[in-house]
């Protein structure tokens, strides 16, 4: 199954490092890097607002544990957001180019 996974990052330089990981490390095919996205949410008991970069990255299901231990040891948040969407229809050479992608090189 493929899914997007949905990333904030506190900056750019943040979302960068963690971006080129996915890549180098072949858990997703491509990032979409979104900056300036305002954020409202909860953390310790109140409110809060801040601009972060969200990446948007897409991969498959089975590549989502790897992206989850990338993430938290690059992240500098105490609880990153880490979340899987699926994709329920594609494009299919989009979705060819995207197990292609992900294949280890021999």
């Amino acid at each position: 199954m493929y899914i997007i996974v949905l990333i904030t990052t506190a900056n750019k330089e943040e979302a960068n490092k963690i971006a080129y990981a996915l890549l180098t490390n072949k858990v997703a095919a491509c990032v979409n890097m979104i900056d300036s996205v305002e954020s409202a949410y909860w953390w310790q008991g109140k409110i809060e607002t801040g601009k972060e970069v969200l990446l948007v990255a897409k991969t498959k299901t089975a590549k989502f544990n790897a992206i989850v231990k990338l993430v938290k040891a690059l992240h500098s948040y105490t609880v990153p957001e880490i979340i899987a969407v699926p994709i329920v229809s594609g494009e299919q050479s989009y979705l060819r180019w995207l197990d292609e992608s992900l294949r280890k090189s021999s």
